[in-house]
């Protein structure tokens, strides 16, 4: 396992086809700073740009928090001018997880909360243990989910009951959340069943994967015909790869592919 550091708080870690995105500022709970944001954009960034990774995994090194959101000690210090010039640099994180191009997993352990939950929530599958708790708390402290919130919880859970856990501004243990679609997956342990997930997904061809995801995320919200329009663009864009051809004769001769990922 080879591992690269994004600044002081994030660490990438490879574990072959399938990257670990490490949220690590244990003595903060993982509380996104300035800094912090900015690495994990730079990880996001350096990501996207490596067609060698299939599937990425989000996790944290802290025993008890994946993430507690903004750092609002910071924030706390910021003058109404530096605040606006902060709000590029923590969109830049969010925007940075969504947009990855290969199929993501958050392994959440512990509290998930405000922008810590939209982390989770920017990925396409997320995956808990016992000890989650997740919410999006904004509203108690005057402001709004700003890291994707508003849009990504109706998404996944619907407009009424996203406006109830936004409005509330309530915290949701592990076993309510899995009922409510919060999660997708209850195990024993997060970060391990987040892995297993992502090296089952990565069996898979990267170029099937990558395709899938955008069709998928750009098909969203689109009336049945236009996202059929997508959907049948996205499967011309791999009709033809070196994936498809390798995929259908693995299938005949019976045996496992040899993905060329192209």
């Amino acid at each position: 396992m080879s591992e690269q550091r994004f600044g002081e708080f994030v660490a990438v870690r490879r574990h072959g086809y399938v990257a670990e995105l490490v949220l690590d500022r244990p003595k903060a709970m993982n509380a996104v700073s300035t800094e912090m944001a900015r690495s994990i954009g730079a990880a996001c960034e350096a990501l996207a740009a490596d067609p060698s990774v299939r599937v990425t995994v989000l996790t944290s090194s802290h025993d008890k928090a994946f993430c507690v959101g903004a750092d609002l000690k910071e924030r706390n210090s910021f003058t109404d001018a530096e605040l606006v010039r902060q709000r590029p640099v923590a969109r830049g994180a969010y925007t940075g997880v969504l947009e990855l191009p290969m199929p993501t997993v958050a392994a959440v352990h512990g509290f998930a909360l405000g922008g810590g939950f939209e982390l989770a929530l920017a990925c396409d599958l997320i995956v808990a243990d016992a000890t989650a708790v997740v919410g999006l708390p904004e509203v108690s402290v005057g402001v709004i989910p700003g890291g994707g919130g508003t849009q990504l919880l109706p998404r996944r859970v619907g407009a009424a009951r996203a406006a109830e856990l936004v409005f509330t501004a309530r915290r949701v243990e592990a076993a309510e959340a899995e009922s409510l679609g919060l999660v997708d997956r209850l195990v024993d342990d997060a970060r391990e069943g987040a892995l297993e997930l992502a090296a089952r997904i990565a069996a898979n061809s990267p170029v099937g994967l990558r395709a899938a995801k955008r069709a998928m995320r750009l098909g969203h919200g689109l009336d049945l015909r236009a996202g059929l329009e997508v959907e049948d663009a996205a499967w011309r864009s791999v009709a033809f790869s070196g994936d498809r051809a390798e995929g259908v004769a693995a299938f005949n001769e019976k045996r496992e592919p040899e993905w060329p990922g192209q």
